[in-house]
């Protein structure tokens, strides 16, 4: 983002303030909302969430004074209050695509089916969007690709956010002429596969987290949800499903000792092949890249630098603000008509279903963060051979069809889809945009 706080203190100056809706204010948003405000040249106009009192905080908690916040229960009057200089706060989400002065729209719920109504609402409006909701993302991010190029706008996912962060350091890899075998994220815990809303509320309590959210990252399903969407930003591949997940030592110890671990299985490492996206205990919150040179003289050079005797040379950036770092993505949209990250035509792999606990016919399961499935990653080519369920498709209205054990990756024909949600028709439509006719 080199430059950025230059041209946001030119907008600043000019009086073309960066007009931003958010869509969600619970943890991921109020932090965005927060530091939105503290920012200069871009501003959170309008901020909705289905609880008010969560809008309204989060202008509060970056100091925002009541007689400067609008609660509009209309259009017309989010449109009066943005329009007068304030900053308004709503329960619908629909005013977020409608508002006249709304430049960009992001969605920060984690919701799968909210995050495709809020992407395509804002596109077909001609807003850019930028997609906090990785979730939507990894399920329909070509088809929102496809509809934003259709209306001469701007779908990005969301720097600071890990497969944002993790793109940083992939495009000035690959810049340099480096050739990206491995692109990864660390964790923070084992993951725990065993791990429901109710195990971790005490935990999530003290977080000031929502016990669903806290459960997707613990039994592993945001994992692989963003290592999906690092495989279909770059053509890059699980190795196996669901990763290998090494363990390291923490921090930089543990970063050096990956570039033995990712060395293929012949010559001693972990991998089967390289091109792949991978998740390793004990160098969070960082992501990485390791890569390698067919360049003699680069070699040496990379060795002269500290950074190991090759033939594999780990990057590393040792942190992601994730939501914090959200409006540099809007301002790199509106300013410069780029991108962050975004999937190719078509998806290259797949976040799957899992069944957490034994399931049995007639039973109706939930989605992410809940108490029975949770989300693996697969190839996109294995996915459709074999029927696999994309996690982002399963709602509190799945039934299944047959009983199936604990561990299972659940296909099509062991589960009934709620049909009627938005994304389960977005996806048959980028299926059929690809030649694919599975649903």
């Amino acid at each position: 983002m080199l430059n950025m706080n230059r041209k946001l203190e030119k907008r600043e100056a000019e009086g073309k303030i960066i007009k931003t809706g958010i869509v969600g204010a619970g943890q991921m948003g109020r932090g965005m909302v927060t530091q939105m405000v503290l920012m200069k040249g871009i501003t959170p106009a309008i901020v909705s969430d289905i609880l008010i009192d969560n809008a309204v905080n989060a202008f509060k908690y970056a100091g925002v004074t009541d007689d400067q916040i609008v609660v509009a229960n209309t259009i017309e009057e989010a449109d009066a209050g943005i329009a007068a200089g304030k900053y308004v706060a709503c329960a619908n989400a629909d005013f977020i695509s409608q508002a006249k002065e709304v430049e960009c729209a992001i969605d920060a719920t984690g919701v799968p089916d909210v995050g495709a109504k809020v992407a395509t609402d804002a596109l077909k409006n001609k807003k850019h969007v930028v997609m906090l909701n990785v979730e939507t993302d990894v399920v329909i991010g070509p088809y929102l690709k496809k509809l934003a190029e259709d209306n001469g706008v701007i779908y990005t996912g969301s720097a600071g956010d890990e497969p944002g962060a993790v793109m940083e350091l992939y495009d000035f890899a690959t810049a340099m002429g480096m050739t990206v075998e491995v692109m990864g994220k660390g964790k923070n815990n084992k993951i725990d596969y065993d791990c429901n809303p109710d195990t971790v509320l005490e935990e999530a309590t003290r977080r000031k987290m929502s016990p669903k959210m806290l459960c997707a990252f613990k039994d592993g399903t945001k994992t692989m949800v963003e290592m999906t969407a690092m495989c279909n930003y770059t053509g890059l591949l699980p190795d196996v499903i669901g990763g290998h997940g090494p363990k390291t030592a923490p921090g930089t110890e543990g970063v050096k000792e990956l570039n033995e671990i990712f060395k293929l299985k012949e010559d001693g490492g972990i991998l089967n092949s390289h091109g792949v996206v991978e998740y390793v205990n004990g160098i969070a919150p960082g992501v990485f890249v390791t890569v390698s040179t067919k360049n003699a003289e680069i070699a040496y050079q990379m060795s002269y630098h500290s950074m190991g005797p090759g033939p594999l040379w780990t990057l590393y950036r040792p942190y992601h603000l994730c939501n914090l770092e959200t409006p540099l993505t809007v301002a790199k949209a509106v300013i410069d008509g780029e991108v962050t990250c975004v999937a190719k035509d078509g998806l290259v792999a797949e976040c799957i279903t899992r069944a957490k606990i034994d399931l049995k016919a007639g039973q109706t399961i939930d989605g992410i963060g809940g108490y029975t499935t949770h989300g693996s990653i697969c190839s996109e080519k294995e996915a459709t051979e074999k029927g696999y369920v994309p996690f982002g498709l399963v709602t509190n209205k799945a039934v299944m069809k047959q009983d199936v054990k604990k561990g299972t990756l659940i296909t099509y024909d062991m589960i009934d889809l709620d049909k009627t949600t938005l994304i389960y028709q977005l996806r048959k439509e980028q299926d059929a945009m690809y030649g694919k006719y599975v649903l």
